[in-house]
């Protein structure tokens, strides 16, 4: 078997999302402010084999995420996981988010999972925590791109000592 062959083969056979390893802890979430719907639209990229982890330290096994054999409760453990890591203030006010959905990643590492606050008008200040998988990974790092227009975009980059940012609407 060639050098190549068995290169092509190994690369294919570890993208299986349990035995994916990687060395950096790493979510990305995107937030949308979209003005026609008067909503925040928000996906969150996150590594299967972290969450499962991150679920199973909580009581949580055996969700197989994105698998043929995933549990019936696992997108209800995944949303309110995520609405306890993951916290969005608008003008003050804490906003509920509700779950769309997910969808496994092109490479199959990793599931994008899929939210919405509704009925939203931020005029003053959007204030974002996100502590996903900090428990867990002390080196987590989560990346958080906010869109509120063509011309208003923010980025902030959270670890387990600053998990918190805030932009100010009115200047």
């Amino acid at each position: 078997m060639s050098l190549f062959f068995s290169l092509i083969l190994s690369t294919f056979f570890s993208i299986n999302p349990v035995n994916t390893a990687h060395e950096f802890h790493l979510s990305k979430c995107d937030i949308n402010y979209s003005k026609t719907e008067e909503s925040l639209q928000i996906s969150i990229n996150l590594f299967i084999d972290d969450l499962e982890l991150a679920l199973s330290s909580i009581g949580y096994d055996s969700l197989r995420i994105c698998s043929e054999n995933e549990s019936k409760d696992a997108e209800l453990i995944i949303h309110r996981f995520i609405k306890e890591h993951l916290i969005i203030i608008v003008d003050d006010n804490m906003v509920e988010m509700n779950w769309i959905g997910k969808e496994i990643s092109e490479d199959f590492a990793a599931v994008w999972s899929y939210l919405e606050v509704p009925n939203v008008h931020p005029t003053e200040s959007i204030v974002i925590q996100n502590d996903i998988l900090m428990s867990t990974f002390s080196d987590q790092q989560n990346v958080v791109k906010l869109i509120l227009s063509t011309d208003r975009k923010s980025f902030f980059l959270f670890n387990r000592k600053d998990f918190t940012g805030r932009l100010n609407l009115n200047k």
